[in-house]
């Protein structure tokens, strides 16, 4: 198989690469010569978390390495290194469990991502040695994750709704899954008003894309993300510097895409149904206004109170569609509020669901595999913060209170109580360089996700 940036299969030149925590430097440092021991003295290493420290050889070249990390079983815990380190080929010295080499894997993996379409990093990544067949279930993890960042990643001009369409087609055909997209008028015909509403006055056509994988027999899992492959804030205009990276509002699309696609690459005995509204929210003659009241697949009208909450409205009919076909669990990624950001940050997704088993697995696969997400509450009386006086309900309102609240109760409305549903609203971004995690895309929640679906699928 093609390996990933930052590993190799083979090299006879491979280095030794120690790895220890504060606890194990001290029995760690007793294996080694008295001059490994000065050395560590004189550069003042005591394997705190995010350290490393080349080690000499007799020639005065560099022999080997030692990092310091926290959790062994936190991916991101390793993910300093193929930067800190020289370039060179590397492989991992003494004995570690199985599920420690995972997570080793899996941020060396992390760290050693760069974007490069447009540009070359200016140093390649050092490189680990696997060997035989012990990383390929890790790289597809990898590769999901990298997905979600090179999807967000790529400018709109790249990657507005056709492309997001594009990839999905070449994504099904290579694992066998069929796909349907509506777009455009006929939007309209197959009644979808309000992803129509939302991506109309832009010069890509909206549309829906579905993706459907799996065994009639198999328990049916719904996907769906938000598409805004670029927001605007539509006539409510964005501020310049909140429009700044609004290329990362498809996040929530690439997130379900990146989902089913790890799904279908694993073969897990699931059938899943992945929907993305994929539109443009632009500024245009035809574009839809504050105080418009626009119809919904549902069958509830909603008035339009600001065109900058437009997420919600894409969302709602593509979830009235996955209800329709009644599937065990219906999961929305979504870079849906900065309140959500506001209240918890930016490395922990906000959770919401109707089902307490949905969301105990969801969190507990988060915290299982150091992919955390944080639930909050569905507090209905906020539904009051959606109020209209001439339709149904409004997309929002004049308050600034629990923004990320009311955005979930919103989608809530559009699915039935006796429907399993979880929502993450996800950032989808760092907004600066850490180690394994560099400007840009970012996938959130995602291999918790996964594994939820995996324990799902073995019953």
């Amino acid at each position: 198989m093609n390996l990933p940036t930052g590993f190799t299969a083979s090299s006879a030149d491979a280095l030794p690469l120690h790895v220890v925590t504060r606890a194990s430097l001290a029995d760690w440092r007793a294996a080694q010569a008295p001059a490994t021991g000065a050395w560590l003295d004189a550069h003042g290493f005591d394997g705190a978390p995010s350290t490393l420290l080349a080690l000499p050889g007799s020639d005065g070249r560099v022999a080997a390495a030692v990092i310091g990390i926290g959790d062994p079983l936190d991916p991101y815990a390793y993910s300093h290194a193929p930067f800190a380190l020289p370039a060179g080929d590397w492989r991992i010295a003494g004995e570690h469990d199985a599920a420690t080499c995972a997570a080793l894997r899996l941020g060396w993996g992390l760290g050693a991502y760069r974007f490069n379409r447009y540009r070359q990093p200016l140093r390649a990544p050092a490189r680990l040695l696997v060997e035989g067949d012990e990383a390929i279930a890790d790289f597809d993890q990898l590769a999901a994750c990298v997905r979600v960042r090179d999807l967000v990643n790529t400018p709109t001009e790249h990657m507005g709704p056709d492309q997001l369409e594009q990839i999905t087609c070449e994504i099904a055909e290579r694992h066998g899954a069929r796909i349907e997209v509506i777009s455009g008028d006929d939007l309209l015909a197959h009644n979808f008003p309000a992803i129509h509403a939302v991506g109309r006055a832009s010069h890509r056509a909206p549309r829906l894309i579905m993706l459907r994988w799996g065994d009639e027999s198999h328990p049916h899992v719904a996907i769906v993300g938000k598409g805004v492959c670029f927001d605007t804030g539509g006539l409510d205009l964005k501020a310049a510097d909140g429009m700044r990276n609004m290329k990362k509002d498809m996040g929530g699309a690439a997130h379900a895409i990146a989902l089913a696609e790890l799904v279908m690459a694993r073969k897990l005995p699931l059938r899943i149904t992945m929907l993305v509204p994929a539109v443009e929210n632009a500024v245009g003659p035809d574009a839809f206004r504050p105080g418009e009241v626009i119809a919904t697949r549902q069958g509830l009208s909603v008035e339009i109170d600001n065109t900058d909450a437009e997420g919600r409205v894409v969302l709602c009919d593509a979830l009235t569609y996955a209800c329709e076909h009644k599937p065990e669990l219906i999961l929305d990624f979504a870079t849906l509020t900065g309140a959500a950001r506001i209240a918890l940050g930016p490395d922990l997704p906000a959770l919401y669901s109707n089902d307490e088993a949905a969301a105990s697995a969801w969190l507990d696969a988060g915290t299982l595999h150091r992919d955390p997400l944080w639930r909050m509450p569905l507090w209905r009386p906020y539904l009051r913060y959606l109020t209209s006086t001439i339709a149904d309900m409004a997309n929002g309102g004049p308050s600034k209170m629990a923004g990320s609240v009311t955005a979930a109760l919103y989608l809530e409305r559009f699915v039935p109580a006796t429907q399993p549903w979880a929502h993450l609203d996800v950032y989808s971004w760092n907004d600066a360089d850490r180690p394994g995690r560099p400007a840009g895309g970012e996938a959130q929640g995602l291999r918790a996700a996964f594994a939820m679906l995996q324990s799902r699928a073995r019953g």
